[in-house]
């Protein structure tokens, strides 16, 4: 992997949100029950994030999934897309022996075609949760 490609790939483990250049713009308020208190935490805690990041992202996002969910997601993705890449090397390996027979069947081709086909919508999936 180059560095360029690692630098773009958020830290999924962090729990509060990046720093803003300008800074806080505004303060909320949130006042809450004992009860209502407790369940925010114990949400908060099982996501992994502070409160405040979970009230803002639960409150903010156009979708129905946790950001643990959405980690999930991502994390799958790219488990798919490595397993993607592990495939198109093993075709690679074949194109390489059919060189030196002189003889490469039509299916690999194919096979190799529908194999950056997904890749590359797999790729854009990725950047589109993110």
């Amino acid at each position: 992997m180059s560095e360029e490609e690692s630098t773009h790939r958020p830290n999924l483990s962090r729990r509060r949100r990046e720093n803003r250049p300008a800074g806080t713009k505004k303060r909320r308020d949130v006042w809450v029950t004992v009860e209502e208190e407790a369940a925010l935490v114990a949400r908060a805690e099982l996501e992994k994030v502070t409160v405040p990041n979970l009230l803002v992202s639960s409150a903010l996002a156009q979708r129905t999934e946790s950001p643990t969910e959405r980690r999930a997601v991502i994390a799958e993705l790219m488990q798919l897309h490595n397993l993607l890449a592990r495939s198109s090397n093993n075709i690679n390996q074949l194109a390489r022996q059919a060189n030196a027979t002189s003889e490469f069947p039509v299916e690999a081709r194919e096979a190799l075609k529908h194999l950056r086909s997904v890749a590359m919508r797999i790729d854009r999936a990725i950047e589109g949760l993110m």
